[in-house]
């Protein structure tokens, strides 16, 4: 194998991008000659032949593989932006106010991103953060309160969009 090693690497690597990844698929090229063992050949040259088939099986799985997540995330690029709506779309206080959410104690911005971003209700929170709903309206209404202060400080032209309560 010390001989075979390199070269199997050398050909996994030309073949494969990005050529990093040729070592993962070296390790799969050994892992699956370790559980054929039984079918090795005696002869080193039948026996080098033989581990550069499996490279090229390995090969062509690995390529499978990367069309079908390739089509998987093109698919859900697509999905996504029917559901999200794109950054840009979004208003210029977008920005301000991410800014000012991020002033805020985790707990503050997860409750109020679940409640505004994600639209739950207060029960939907409760059961996600583990508390009780009327917990989460408390939580709410002082993050918003914060976030509120916040807006009036850093940003005092987006002041009334944390004003517009979203029900929770």
């Amino acid at each position: 194998m010390s001989a075979v090693g390199p070269r199997l690497l050398a050909f996994l690597a030309r073949r494969i991008d990005p050529p990093a990844d040729a070592a993962d698929l070296l390790a799969e090229v050994l892992m699956t000659a370790w559980r054929r063992v039984a079918d090795l050949p005696s002869d080193g040259d039948a026996a080098a032949a033989w581990l550069f088939g499996i490279a090229r099986h390995t090969l062509a799985n690995h390529r499978r593989g990367q069309t079908r997540r390739a089509a998987l995330a093109d698919r859900l690029r697509t999905h996504l932006a029917t559901v999200i709506p794109a950054y840009d779309a979004l208003p210029e206080q977008a920005v301000e106010i991410r800014a000012a959410l991020a002033q805020l104690t985790e707990a503050d911005q997860a409750v109020l991103t679940l409640a505004c971003w994600d639209d739950l209700t207060a029960d939907e929170i409760a059961e996600i953060l583990r508390i009780t709903p009327s917990a989460v309206r408390q939580r709410l209404r002082r993050a918003r309160e914060r976030l509120r202060q916040e807006l009036a400080v850093s940003h005092p032209a987006t002041d009334q969009v944390a004003s517009s309560e979203s029900p929770a």
